[in-house]
């Protein structure tokens, strides 16, 4: 019991302080068409949708650690395929760890390469 104590003490409350994240106006991206091979890198702005084969990406926000600007990307985006309503992917995606949060669709894999202010 007092160790429990002792870790909830001194532990967790450092668990507590997240990395601070600023929000980046542009995000650049990659999409690879699985069939033909081809990529196809583009820059979006944050709130701004773009038409890729079947895919719609929509990039809500892109950002990077507030300490150190060139580090890890990570942007959340929604895509949809075709005119579906329902989106194929909804969420964060980790420029470094892709796999992580991974869209799963037999014709495309998107990835997010960086954010940028310009």
């Amino acid at each position: 019991m007092i160790r429990a104590a002792i870790l909830c003490a001194f532990v967790l409350p450092g668990a507590a302080f997240a990395a601070q994240a600023t929000s980046m106006p542009r995000g650049e991206l990659r999409v690879l068409d699985k069939v033909t091979g081809q990529t196809t890198d583009f820059v979006m702005a944050a709130g701004q949708s773009e038409t890729i084969g079947s895919l719609t990406i929509t990039m809500n926000d892109c950002r990077v650690p507030a300490d150190n600007p060139t580090g890890d990307a990570y942007a959340e985006l929604t895509v949809t395929n075709g005119t579906g309503k329902v989106p194929v992917f909804a969420g964060w995606m980790i420029a470094s760890a892709p796999a992580l949060n991974a869209m799963d669709h037999p014709h495309y894999d998107v990835w997010v390469m960086r954010c940028s202010a310009t």
